[in-house]
């Protein structure tokens, strides 16, 4: 295994709660509790799960836009979770993210040709001539036209914003791109001319991915390792061929089977859960996942299972799976 561009060492968020005319802390939000993962130079890490999760929070808190509880970011062999200044802004360079809505992240007032240089604008020095001829290279990456320079965010469908907003985020050369459910807020077909883009621009430019999403088809098609976050967590980290074909937490079992059938004609066994996600100010003790479980057991709802390595990379924080206590039911 080659050294990973980012690992992310027992990351934690909580979002104080306050009240009070002193607005005085009355509790926490627990958005992220002890996460961790690591994706090598070249590679997609797909993370998923429901709303409300801590997917997202973990993307920025990775990027600083929000500030880690405690936890470390280590980016190219260096810890950055601390780093400030000109020393984060030259971070920031080789970092992007991709946002879920295209025209929110888009400056309404700016044209496409200087929305896409204004990074170059920002951390390189060039005449007007290269951030012109810059900008035009980077639009027609991204499938788009000279043409395009001079309009507005609002003149291009969902599909064409998303496209600025790659080649914005192209522009500096970047190692990571963080993409924030890219395709969750555009049409189906469009959707597949998205990631196909996304597939190849990571072969040209040897990008390593972050890539957020609810949706496993898409995970799918784009990523080489999943991680399943569940109120805070990862409850199983594992490379794609092993994670479909052997899923091992209760919960990923569970959004695979809601997976709508391709052939009606396939009888697929449903594993519905009950009750609702919880809540991250009150998560539930022990095993977080405990209350909607349909196997669990007495040690689930008082002790909190470690992510442990089952099967060679496959990671599950699950006490069915723990051999001191009940026996290996792998």
């Amino acid at each position: 295994m080659n050294a990973p561009l980012l690992q992310v060492m027992n990351l934690k968020k909580y979002f104080p709660i306050k009240s009070g005319v002193f607005s005085r802390i009355c509790g926490y939000v627990y958005a992220v509790d002890d996460v961790s993962f690591s994706i090598e130079k070249g590679k997609a890490l797909g993370i998923v799960g429901e709303s409300g999760c801590g997917k997202t929070t973990v993307a920025r808190t990775i990027l600083r836009l929000v500030e880690p509880t405690a936890g470390k970011i280590i980016f190219n062999g260096k810890d950055i979770s601390e780093i400030e200044g000109e020393e984060l802004r030259k971070m920031r360079s080789k970092m992007q993210i991709i946002f879920q809505d295209p025209y929110s992240s888009l400056d309404p007032r700016m044209i496409t040709r200087d929305i896409i240089i204004e990074p170059l604008k920002t951390h390189t020095k060039m005449s007007k001539e290269e951030f012109r001829r810059v900008g035009l290279e980077l639009l027609q990456t991204v499938g788009l036209s000279e043409e395009h320079l001079r309009r507005y965010p609002h003149e291009f469908s969902g599909g064409q914003q998303q496209r600025i907003s790659i080649a914005r985020s192209l522009s500096l050369n970047p190692e990571l791109l963080i993409l924030d459910e890219p395709t969750s807020a555009l049409d189906v077909s469009v959707q597949a001319q998205i990631l196909n883009l996304l597939k190849s621009l990571q072969t040209q430019f040897n990008l390593t991915y972050l890539f957020i999403s609810h949706d496993l088809s898409v995970i799918r098609h784009l990523c080489d390792y999943i991680a399943i976050m569940y109120l805070g967590k990862i409850v199983e980290n594992a490379d794609e061929k092993r994670f479909f074909e052997s899923p091992k937490h209760p919960y990923t079992q569970a959004l695979l089977a809601a997976i709508p059938k391709s052939n009606p004609d396939i009888n697929k066994e449903r594993k519905l859960l009950s009750g609702e996600l919880g809540s991250p100010i009150n998560p539930p003790a022990g095993c977080r996942f405990h209350p909607r479980c349909p196997y669990v057991m007495e040690i689930c709802r008082r002790d909190e299972p470690q992510l442990k390595d089952i099967a060679g990379d496959h990671y599950i924080a699950c006490h069915l799976y723990d051999d001191e206590k009940i026996g290996n039911k792998k």
